[in-house]
């Protein structure tokens, strides 16, 4: 059954050293899972992969990276107009394509872009690896934050697919308004702080520094149990 814990034990106007601090805060918030053995913790590239080491580590459970690629809207990349995941989830914002008036050809192209890069990175980050099936196990999707909660969603509804026993999502910072959204897809949602003035995920941490490829693949290797 979908849900929303609706999680804020932290002061709105508190902030995060950095995405390790937040890691720990979430995992203190998701201690209700740990002592599972079919847990699978699933760190949204890049930025969700720091805070998901540090709470796959904390529950002793497997970390495994996780792909979400933003559809930008043609010449305004910052505005999405969907997203798509690892796994073929796809989600596309068709009220905001109408309103800008994107043509299907321009969705089209943004999507084969973005699938491609999608696909580097995997290749990038797992190497000849096959990524763990989350069939039948609970599989915690961790992010550093979520805005609008479109790539998030489109990471929900890809694993939902493989069949897994539930979907969790666990983030440090997100609007309200978003993190209950997503409770009406995924089985539990847990925001560990939702600021009532939320402008960017960024404006909780005091530092933000952009994730490399290289401290993905170091997260990676690096046990969590």
């Amino acid at each position: 059954m979908a849900g929303w814990s609706g999680l804020a034990r932290r002061s709105a106007r508190g902030t995060f050293r950095d995405r390790r601090e937040a890691g720990q805060v979430l995992a203190e918030e998701l201690s209700a899972y740990q002592g599972r053995d079919d847990l699978l913790v699933l760190g949204l590239a890049r930025g969700g992969v720091p805070v998901g080491w540090e709470v796959a580590a904390a529950l002793r459970a497997p970390l495994e990276v996780f792909l979400v690629r933003k559809l930008g809207v043609p010449q305004w990349q910052e505005l999405a107009m969907g997203a798509l995941a690892s796994g073929g989830g796809l989600v596309v914002n068709d009220n905001l394509i109408r309103s800008l008036s994107i043509s299907d050809e321009a969705l089209r192209s943004t999507i084969e872009r973005e699938t491609e890069e999608l696909n580097r990175r995997e290749r990038v980050y797992r190497g000849d690896k096959p990524p763990t099936d989350p069939k039948g196990k609970v599989a915690i999707l961790v992010d550093d934050g979520i805005a609008t909660g479109a790539s998030m969603l489109a990471a929900v509804r890809a694993v939902r697919s493989a069949e897994p026993a539930q979907v969790v999502v666990a983030v440090p910072v997100g609007p309200p308004s978003a993190c209950s959204q997503l409770g009406h897809e995924a089985d539990d949602v847990v925001c560990a702080m939702m600021p009532p003035a939320f402008e960017a995920v960024g404006q909780v941490y005091s530092d933000f520094h952009q994730v490399s490829d290289d401290e993905v693949r170091e997260l990676l290797a690096k046990p969590t149990n």
